[in-house]
């Protein structure tokens, strides 16, 4: 189950104006499950991404980098069940096609048509299957998809996510829904998650760009469920342009507003992922301060974060703390004074100090830890004692059920 997640509810999620989503079931891998997400943006719409860092880079997402740098964007269109990852000429051919077929149905250049794929990697799209399932996305196409949209995106995440806000910017109401996918093979740089977030703003192409890369570190490039960076990995930023003046200036009131909703929803739309973590049943913040700079302290954090013996131990509530300082000794801040660092953990108001001076803290005593590792959420907080940078990296546990979910995805 899902740690803290709730699903969305339809009419708490708020259309977009100047974006239209539609779905339908094409049966690309499975039957009877909608698999094919269409969205239509309105004409002088802006979009920018960040992606994978995977060296074996989808090709959904090579057509997609492209398409971004040539055009404005019209469409999107998503598709579950196959990656179209290391498949290719043929797989690039494909990516290339379903946009050719798009823009026949909305009457816009290919090149206007930003591709995704997630599911299997090494196996090709059906074609057949998946341009003959578009018309019906195109005739499901409404204000208010993005329920839809966000059930059809998903691939073995339990709970779609996917969340609306509204905020006053400069006497206009500014709208802004996002939606993500994703629980497993999740890990920085980008993960085996797609990101979809809209608002009807009007937002200088230069601000966009710098907006989506700032959100995605802060968000999507700080979380981790195994450590595995997926193929196929996209976050999108779209600004409709639909309501109020351009926004220019980064020192503006109104930029730095927008610019706090967006990296709040993206942060949100990034711990949903985790904590629909694949079999997880805890929360985990990794806070890591008094670093040098924040690279380091991100290093500390995702060392943490990605050691099974941490997970596991996490799962079993069992407060084997030796092994956070375990993957902090090894996470390559080759200076670092073991004796300076500290180490707490904590949950709903309650915080603990487990080490210190380069050991168990005199004032530990284990059913403390015992106590807070029980709970559903909790922090681990490290302090370097180096310098005042600092980084927060979300994770979560490993179950025995993590194991069950990845041994049958295939089948």
């Amino acid at each position: 189950m899902p740690v803290n997640l709730q699903a969305p509810i339809a009419d708490q999620l708020k259309a977009v104006k100047g974006v239209r989503l539609g779905t339908a079931e094409a049966g690309i891998r499975k039957l009877n499950r909608r698999d094919i997400t269409l969205i239509e943006l309105a004409e002088g719409s802006r979009a920018a991404g960040v992606f994978t860092q995977n060296r074996f880079c989808a090709a959904p997402v090579q057509v997609c980098k492209s398409h971004l740098s040539l055009t404005s964007p019209r469409a999107l269109v998503i598709n579950t069940g196959i990656a179209n990852a290391g498949t290719g000429e043929q797989g690039v051919s494909n990516a290339l096609a379903t946009c050719r077929a798009v823009g026949e149905l909305l009457g816009v250049a290919r090149e206007a048509v930003l591709p995704f794929s997630t599911g299997v990697i090494l196996e090709h799209l059906p074609m057949d299957r998946l341009v003959a399932g578009l018309p019906a996305a195109q005739a499901a196409l409404k204000d208010d998809g993005w329920f839809d949209a966000c059930h059809a995106i998903m691939t073995t995440d339990t709970l779609p996510k996917c969340i609306s806000r509204q905020v006053d910017i400069d006497g206009q109401i500014v709208t802004f829904t996002g939606m993500s996918k994703g629980a497993g093979m999740i890990r920085p740089n980008m993960a085996t998650m797609l990101g979809y977030l809209a608002t009807d703003a009007k937002l200088a192409q230069p601000l966009l760009d710098q907006l989506v890369r700032e959100a995605a570190e802060l968000s999507f490039n700080s979380i981790t469920v195994d450590g595995d960076t997926s193929t196929n990995d996209s976050f999108i930023l779209i600004a409709t342009g639909q309501v109020g003046e351009e926004i220019v200036d980064e020192a503006s009131s109104e930029f730095q507003i927008l610019r706090a909703e967006v990296i709040d929803i993206a942060q949100w739309l990034a711990q949903a992922i985790v904590r629909d973590g694949e079999g997880a049943t805890k929360f985990m913040s990794i806070v890591v301060e008094g670093g040098k700079d924040r690279d380091e302290c991100r290093k500390v954090a995702y060392s943490v974060a990605h050691s099974p013996l941490v997970k596991t131990a996490f799962f079993a509530s069992d407060p084997n703390l030796g092994r956070i300082l375990a993957a902090i000794g090894y996470a390559s801040v080759n200076d670092l004074d073991v004796d300076a660092l500290r180490v707490w953990l904590g949950t709903d108001g309650e915080e603990v100090l487990v080490a210190e001076k380069g050991g168990r803290a005199t004032s530990y005593v284990e059913e403390a830890g015992a106590r807070i590792m029980k709970n559903a959420e909790i922090t681990v907080r490290v302090d370097l004692a180096r310098g005042d940078a600092a980084a927060t990296v979300w994770t979560c546990d490993f179950s025995y059920d993590y194991v069950k979910i990845n041994a049958d995805y295939r089948s």
